[in-house]
C-alpha cells in the first residue's frame, strides 16, 4: 500500500496494484442498467451501450486502466476544459466580464437564462459559456481548431487524438437550439466573430475522439498545480489551475454537479459522449467512460464507478 497526501493535507492509501481494485469496480459498474445512450446526435446515438472503461493515471506516471480503455470515442463537453484554458490565457481577467463563474441551476442549453442575463452566460461549462469560449479562440487565433488539437495531442503525447467527421457534421446538422445561443448572444454585444465560424469551431472541438487513457494523461496537469507531471513543462498557472478546478467543482457535472460534490467530493467534468473525468489534486486523474447517460446526461456507469473509487480510497478533497 501507498500513501498519498491530497488536497487539504489529509493522506489517501492507494494499493500499490490498482489492477484489482478498478476490474473490482468495472464488474460491479456493468450492473448498472439505467441510462441511455444520447440520440439527439444521430452519430451518437450509434455508439454501442455496452462500452466501459476505467483509467487512473497518478503524477509518478503510473497508468492503470481496465475495460475498453484505449478505445476513442467522442468527448463532447469534457473539451471545453481545453478550450478554456486557450482562452484563459488569451484574455485573463477580461475573460470574465463576458462569461460568468457561477453555477447554473437550469439545462446546460437554457435559453431562457441566457435572455434573462443578457447575453452573458453562467459559466464555461454549459454551451453558452464554451460557445463564447469558442468565439474568443476564433477571435484571438489564426487557426484555432490547430491550436486546441496541437495542445491537447502533447498533453497526452499522443498523435491519435483526431476530430470524428461524422460526429462534427452530425453536430452541424442538429445544432439549432446551440445557434440559438450564439445568435442570442450575438444580439447583446457578446459575440465578436461570425457566428457560423464560432459554431463551427464548437461542433469541431466537441467531436474530439480520446481514450480514457488519453484523457487522464491530457489533464493531469490539473491535479499538479498547473504543471506537467509527466515532462515538468508549466501547462498553465497554478492560480488558473485552481480556477479550472473551482469551476469543475460547481459546474462540471451539470445540474447533478452539487450532487457529485457532495458523494464524490472531486472537481470532475462530464460529456453526452459517455466520458467522466474527475481531478484528484497532488494525485492524479480518474477518467471513465460509459455511453448510457442518466437523465442530468451524466454516464450512469461512469459516476458509479468514480464514486466507487473515490469512496474506497478517501480521495475527496472535502
Amino acid at each position: 500500500m501507498t500513501q498519498h497526501l491530497i488536497s487539504g493535507g489529509q493522506s489517501i492509501t492507494a494499493p500499490d496494484n490498482l489492477k484489482p481494485l478498478l476490474q473490482d469496480i468495472l464488474q460491479q459498474a456493468l450492473g448498472v442498467t439505467r441510462g441511455k445512450v444520447a440520440d439527439y446526435i444521430p452519430a451518437l446515438a450509434e455508439v454501442k451501450p455496452d462500452y466501459c472503461a476505467l483509467t487512473v493515471a497518478t503524477l509518478d506516471g503510473s497508468v492503470t486502466s481496465v475495460g475498453d480503455a484505449t478505445t476513442p470515442f467522442s468527448i463532447q463537453s469534457i473539451s471545453k476544459i481545453f478550450g478554456l484554458m486557450l482562452a484563459m490565457e488569451r484574455l485573463d481577467e477580461k475573460l470574465w466580464q463576458r462569461v460568468q463563474m457561477e453555477p447554473s441551476g437550469q439545462p446546460f442549453n437554457s435559453i431562457v437564462q441566457l435572455e434573462w442575463e443578457k447575453g452573458i452566460p453562467r459559466n464555461p461549462m454549459i454551451n453558452a459559456g464554451a460557445i463564447l469560449v469558442s468565439d474568443v479562440l476564433v477571435s484571438h487565433y489564426s487557426a484555432s481548431k490547430s491550436a486546441v488539437l496541437s495542445m491537447v495531442r502533447g498533453l497526452c503525447a499522443s498523435d491519435s487524438v483526431c476530430v470524428d467527421r461524422r460526429v462534427h457534421q452530425s453536430e452541424i446538422e442538429h445544432g439549432a437550439r446551440n445557434a440559438a445561443l450564439a445568435y442570442l448572444m450575438k444580439s447583446f454585444g457578446n459575440l465578436e466573430a461570425d457566428v457560423d465560424e464560432v459554431l463551427d469551431h464548437y461542433f469541431w472541438q466537441c467531436a474530439l475522439t480520446m481514450s480514457t487513457e488519453d484523457l487522464a494523461r491530457a489533464l493531469a496537469f490539473l491535479a499538479n498545480r498547473g504543471t506537467c507531471p509527466y515532462s515538468g513543462k508549466a501547462i498553465t498557472s497554478h492560480r488558473d489551475a485552481q480556477r479550472i478546478n473551482a469551476l469543475l467543482s460547481t459546474s462540471g457535472m451539470y445540474d447533478q454537479s452539487g450532487q457529485f460534490a457532495f458523494t464524490v467530493g472531486l472537481p470532475a467534468k462530464s460529456g453526452v459522449g459517455g466520458g467522466i473525468v474527475a481531478i484528484v489534486p497532488d494525485y492524479g486523474v480518474i477518467a471513465a467512460w460509459a455511453p448510457p447517460l442518466n437523465s442530468y446526461g451524466n454516464s450512469a456507469r461512469g459516476m458509479e464507478m468514480i464514486r466507487n473509487l473515490a469512496n474506497r480510497l478517501g480521495l475527496s478533497v472535502y
